[in-house]
């Protein structure tokens, strides 16, 4: 531990830490632009100048360390005045069409110079014309905009091992590119979107489809029909006010009524429909000695992205089941709809995500037509527009309703009813814990005694367990999330395959963003670990105070399958619900 003072304030704190995280203990804000804490500080902006008293000298809060008996000053006039400084070259290089920006109210930069009051800047404003790149189809990014503080970049390269952006350039000519300066379509972006949900300001962002869904919502020819993500319920709280994990659901049911929607579906139900195909996948590939162990999670569209480019040689590995996203989309259109007497071709599907990569996904491939091929109609895709969380609390707010004050309504059935077990997909190791819960019937025809499966719980970016099914038979799996810390874990497959040695695990899960979906680079703003920590305990809340906790308890998936599937794995459910892959180049050419 080491003693020192900020602004006259004693406090002890552990040594190793920055002077911004012992400023944090003693609840004083100390600016900054570039550092966040899920990255390693690099000092790039100066806006955290501090000093020591007696000491002319500023240094950088964000990379200085503390040391026994440090007595820092913060603030006084002339730190003030040098950050204002800053902060009015930064702006002279940064565009004032703060009204048209999607970070506009949620900028912060913007913050800052509220702060600090500044009116007008005493430098010339210099632009460099740079165009804005919507090659991609989940996230834009505008150069113009950037204020150069790195985040996206270290997001990218040091926590998702992507390598899709960098700088280019030097000083005020400096900007922000995709890899090789290429669109940043034709990038290996894997449109996790972490960029975005890290950038300060409006320089990358995600791609709002909002106006197409709003243009449905008013075509009386349309029948639109939305579901909503397991993670979307304990986040979009966030975007009026309220803590971080608080759920509601049943709120966002009625405000999607609201907003026009025709029927309202949950895509909990169909992670429980996932869970079922996945499972079955599982047990057969076990039980039938297949060489394709381990089976890899396939739910998550980045990750998908990322295995085909950078690991498609496990494309065997990859479970073939559908995400919930698309097995909901297929089931809208190619059952729900015979069912409800609605015209297929009229129905128009909206999924509400955590994700930007969902956006990709719903065009990744022709499976994602399955209900048109199935019906042998022209249906389009199986689910038309996927919009993330930030995009569904604008659309409230467009629509000026206020979601705290709304009554509790039900999800429309048959795809509405779901278990603990789906809403759990969530969140890191959720997949993988729905998936034991229901094997485990699967293998045994037993109800697992204790559903609670804690060791793939938390934000260890591996977790590892054995599940012991008490007949024999014992499962290795590992949990793996963030993208960065994937490779540890395929490496270990890979040199045992390449080696002949037995492989270390048969169940794989797999999540792009760190703590799973709930950090998803669609979700609300200023996401640290522990607004993450907060929306997994939400997610465990929803998952405890659910009737049935296992997604083969569920009565109206048993309904799907004895009306239209037959049986998980079978010929229809393969059909509709399960896709393949492909070895793709890094870069499109």
């Amino acid at each position: 531990m080491v003693n020192l003072k900020i602004n006259g304030i004693p406090l002890q704190v552990e040594d190793g830490i920055t002077i911004v995280e012992a400023a944090e203990k003693v609840n004083v804000k100390i600016p900054t632009l570039c550092y966040n804490h899920d990255l390693p500080p690099w000092a790039s902006c100066g806006i955290c100048i501090v000093r020591m008293a007696g000491s002319p000298r500023m240094v950088r809060a964000c990379t200085t360390q503390v040391s026994e008996n440090m007595d820092i000053i913060t603030h006084d006039a002339e730190i003030i005045a040098t950050r204002r400084t800053v902060l009015e070259l930064i702006l002279s290089n940064h565009p004032n069409d703060c009204l048209q920006c999607p970070r506009n109210g949620n900028c912060e930069l913007q913050e800052l110079a509220a702060e600090f009051g500044i009116r007008e800047s005493p430098y010339k404003k210099v632009l460099n014309a740079l165009p804005v790149d919507d090659s991609n189809p989940a996230i834009v990014l505008n150069p113009e905009k950037c204020i150069r503080c790195g985040r996206c970049v270290k997001v990218c390269q040091e926590m998702q091992n992507v390598w899709a952006l960098e700088f280019l350039g030097r000083g005020i000519k400096g900007r922000i590119a995709s890899a090789a300066d290429t669109p940043l379509g034709e990038s290996p972006c894997v449109k996790c979107g972490q960029c975005a949900a890290h950038c300060p300001v409006g320089a990358i962002y995600e791609r709002d489809d909002t106006v197409k869904v709003w243009t449905a919502l008013h075509d009386p020819d349309k029948h639109s029909v939305v579901q909503i993500a397991p993670a979307v319920r304990v986040a979009l709280a966030e975007e009026f006010g309220l803590e971080p994990g608080t759920i509601v659901t049943k709120k966002i049911y009625a405000a999607l009524r609201r907003l026009g929607f025709n029927t309202v579906f949950d895509t909990n139900f169909s992670a429980d429909l996932t869970i079922m195909e996945e499972g079955t996948e599982l047990v057969k590939r076990l039980t039938e000695g297949s060489k394709d162990i381990p089976l890899i999670t396939s739910c998550c569209p980045a990750w998908v992205d990322y295995m085909e480019k950078y690991y498609a040689d496990m494309i065997p590995n990859f479970s073939t089941a559908k995400s919930p996203q698309q097995m909901m989309g297929a089931m809208i259109k190619a059952y729900w709809a015979d069912k409800a007497g609605v015209n297929p071709g009229k129905v128009f599907s909206v999924s509400v995500m955590p994700c930007t990569a969902k956006k990709w996904e719903t065009k990744r491939n022709d499976d994602m037509k399955s209900a048109a091929k199935f019906l042998g109609a022209d249906t389009g895709y199986d689910v038309d527009i996927s919009i993330t969380t930030r995009e569904l609390a604008r659309m409230i707010k467009q629509a000026g309703i206020e979601i705290t004050a709304l009554p509790e309504e039900e999800a429309d059935n048959p795809l509405g009813p779901y278990t603990g077990a789906g809403t759990i997909f969530g969140a890191t190791g959720g997949v993988m814990e729905a998936a034991v819960r229901s094997a485990f019937f699967l293998v045994t025809k037993k109800e697992l005694g204790d559903v609670n499966f804690k060791p793939v719980r938390g934000l260890d970016g591996v977790k590892e367990a054995e599940v012991d099914f008490q007949n024999g038979t014992k499962i290795r799996i590992a949990v793996a999330h963030q993208m960065g810390n994937i490779a540890a874990v395929l490496d270990r497959i890979r040199e045992a395959r390449d080696t002949g040695k037995e492989v270390p695990y048969h169940f794989v899960e797999v999540m792009a963003c760190r703590g799973g979906c709930i950090g998803g680079g669609g979700q609300p703003y200023g996401c640290t670990d522990e607004v993450r920590s907060k929306r997994i305990a939400g997610i465990y809340r929803d998952d405890e105070q659910s009737a049935l906790r296992c997604s083969h308890q569920n009565p109206f998936i048993t309904q799907v399958y004895k009306e239209f599937l037959g049986e998980p794995n079978g010929h229809k459910a393969h059909e509709l619900l399960h896709t393949g892959y492909v070895p793709r180049e890094l870069y499109i050419k």
